[in-house]
């Protein structure tokens, strides 16, 4: 309980700082008193309309990464699971950029989030399809990992093929992830999607935390172990793909968020979801802030700076298990 506390307050904080952070030039007490009254026509513009749905899906996006990744981690028993893992990732941004490179992206406003919503679909199918109704964990993997293989294939060929530099361009920026010119049509889009995986993921807590003994060991205690994997795989298709769909591919959260958490919640799983849902809100807040700060007068993209901070982080943590485990 003290940990979900300390990281509420924590992503409030960090909340707080995004709306704040930017190259307007506006002070601190301006910028809140736009937000709450709407005095001053610019400053109420940037508050309300840029800075305050950027904000909100920073944490949206943040939630839905970081609690996928726990439960992908406990429902496949692999500290090196994320949604990357079974495809969905990789899936929806191949969604996404044949959106881009048909045109599609360009006839209507929310083309491009359904494209990437389709493709998370499409391989939460095949993952199914594969894994067969009664397949068990590593089953899962290795359709997952096949899957993901196979949209990546077909992600370079589509790039490879494109005729047009300026599509080849604009899809290699959206797959680098940013939060930036995000309004509340990219917030009510998403939240239907996100808010469906977070209770279907909620809702596999128990029975992660049975499957720690073993798949026969959780059967026999009662938990329906068909009804948990599909759980499990449509909540994280359901969240990450809203989240790939509004922010690109944004990597390393589920996998690291989970990992630094792990020992606060004593390794068990349920516990785990909701503390890495605050902490992967609380990661991609700072690193939103983080990309405003470096070179604000530059579009750095927000999975350019996720990388470099997921991976040193990652790095640790190996080195700090390998000397534990010496």
């Amino acid at each position: 309980m003290r940990l979900l506390s300390v990281l509420s307050v924590l992503v409030a904080a960090l909340f707080l700082l995004s709306l704040l952070t930017g190259p307007a030039g506006f002070g601190p007490g301006e910028s809140l008193a736009a937000l709450v009254s709407g005095r001053g026509e610019a400053v109420t513009l940037v508050m309300r309309e840029i800075r305050l749905p950027r904000a909100i899906l920073g944490v949206m996006v943040g939630a839905s990464l970081g609690l996928s990744g726990a439960a992908l981690q406990g429902y496949l028993r692999n500290p090196l699971a994320e949604p990357g893992l079974i495809g969905i990732s990789s899936s929806a941004a191949l969604g996404a950029v044949i959106a881009l490179q048909t045109g599609f992206a360009a006839s209507f406003a929310l083309a491009l989030p359904v494209a990437a919503l389709g493709g998370a679909l499409f391989a939460v199918l095949l993952v199914f399809a594969l894994a067969g109704p009664r397949g068990g964990s590593l089953t899962v993997i290795l359709a997952g990992i096949a899957i993901s293989a196979l949209a990546g294939a077909l992600l370079s060929l589509v790039l490879n093929l494109s005729p047009n530099p300026f599509a080849v361009s604009e899809t290699v920026f959206w797959m680098m992830g940013s939060l930036a010119d995000r309004s509340f049509t990219h917030v009510w889009i998403a939240l239907p999607f996100m808010a469906a995986g977070w209770i279907a993921l909620g809702l596999t807590a128990r029975g992660l935390d049975a499957l720690t003994l073993g798949e026969d060991a959780a059967g026999a205690l009662g938990i329906p172990l068909s009804r948990l994997r599909l759980l499990a795989i449509l909540g994280t298709a359901a969240a990450t793909g809203a989240a790939t769909a509004v922010a690109g591919a944004i990597g390393f959260v589920g996998l690291v968020v989970p990992h630094i958490l792990r020992p606060f919640v004593q390794s068990r799983p349920g516990a785990l979801l909701p503390a890495s849902a605050l902490g992967g809100a609380a990661l991609v807040l700072a690193a939103d802030i983080a990309v405003r700060l470096v070179l604000p007068d530059r579009d750095l993209k927000l999975g350019v700076v996720m990388a470099f901070v997921g991976a040193p982080l990652f790095l640790h943590l190996i080195y700090r298990t390998r000397r534990q485990m010496a």
